[in-house]
């Protein structure tokens, strides 16, 4: 443990604490790859770039990946470009110089990444696309009106808003 605070006696706050593990520790300890939730940072010092790069290669999906350098450090590509390719394949956001903020729910936002950081890699954690995770598209052709779902039905019985041609409707059709 490099730091650590007092959490307080009123049991509701969690203790501010950064502790340090060498590459090779992280590598073969699984418990110190476990997501922490509160106030807690775990730095994982390497002796190279190759041992940074089996520390990587080591993770699971995350949702996140944070990667701190100097200027010099960000545009040496040959040195980066490696990194980047583990970072990409691993989370779902990449974040230069920065640790990931509160997720908004907008239109831009994508949060994700491959398994176990979330159900589908395909898919948004968060935004207005984080639906999608959920659903299955299904088409129904040349299907009457009658035996249709309700939300597709022409009187749109729900009086719910529908894209129809590309324009949102109430109206029936």
């Amino acid at each position: 443990m490099l730091a650590s605070t007092d959490a307080g006696s009123d049991g509701l706050h969690a203790s501010p604490s950064l502790a340090r593990v060498t590459a090779d520790s992280f590598i073969h300890n699984s418990a110190l790859k476990t997501e922490v939730f509160g106030p807690f940072s775990l730095l994982v010092v390497a002796r190279d770039q190759q041992e940074l790069i089996e520390a990587l290669r080591s993770l699971d999906g995350q949702l996140t990946a944070s990667l701190f350098g100097t200027d010099r450090d960000l545009t040496d590509q040959q040195g980066l470009n490696p990194l980047l390719d583990i970072l990409t394949g691993i989370a779902g956001r990449v974040i230069f110089n920065e640790v990931p903020t509160g997720v908004e729910v907008c239109h831009a936002m994508v949060h994700g990444g491959p398994f176990p950081a979330t159900s589908s890699s395909s898919y948004s954690s968060v935004g207005t696309s984080a639906i999608l995770r959920w659903v299955r598209p299904v088409c129904y052709q040349n299907l009457p009106d009658n035996l249709l779902p309700d939300a597709l039905k022409n009187s749109n019985p729900l009086g719910i808003f529908r894209q129809i041609n590309g324009n949102w409707t109430k109206n029936q059709l």
